[in-house]
């Protein structure tokens, strides 16, 4: 984790305007937070958006807004943001590509999109068959099974560059910071 927060704010110049989405209990927008002008906090749960407003109104953080909405829900013009932030997300949605996307939209010429994601098809090949049966059931959350490599390629078909991959084991998720063409 802590590596990850490095590497991410080796990016970060304090003019910079960030997305997250998935963002929880905004943890990791509180931490970013003084290192960039403004985070758009985005969660589909009101519960975790009350919580991170509660830690950023105890620490006095005021360059956060936290707002109970999902991505697909999110209307902003194109080229808004210079980075977005989606970690521990992608392998939970069922419009990955749709989402990949629209962040590539949402991004200003050179922005960066900050993945943190499990690709459990590199380890977990089983439970690409049990997944949609305990989903469909109501046993286990929608959880989407696909590789490492696989999600480069939707990275790069959507139009990215990957600029930093780090993935500290084969069973740990994949750190990946993609670029938007210039």
């Amino acid at each position: 984790m802590r590596k990850k927060l490095q590497v991410t704010q080796q990016y970060f110049h304090p003019e910079m305007e960030v997305l997250e989405f998935g963002c929880g209990t905004g943890s990791t927008a509180i931490i970013h937070a003084p290192y960039v002008k403004y985070i758009h906090a985005i969660d589909i749960s009101s519960k975790m958006i009350e919580i991170a407003q509660g830690k950023a109104d105890t620490e006095n953080i005021k360059n956060i807004t936290f707002e109970q909405l999902t991505i697909d829900e999110l209307t902003v013009s194109d080229c808004t943001f210079d980075m977005v932030l989606g970690l521990s997300i992608l392998h939970l949605l069922s419009n990955k590509e749709e989402v990949i996307t629209k962040v590539h939209k949402i991004l200003k010429p050179g922005g960066l999109f900050v993945t943190s994601t499990a690709c459990l098809g590199d380890t977990m090949k089983w439970f690409k068959i049990i997944a949609p049966i305990g989903n469909f059931f109501g046993l286990i959350p929608l959880v989407k099974i696909f590789t490492v490599k696989e999600l480069e390629n939707s990275l790069i078909n959507a139009g990215f560059t990957i600029d930093y991959q780090w993935q500290p084991s084969k069973d740990k998720a994949v750190f990946i910071v993609a670029q938007k063409a210039e």
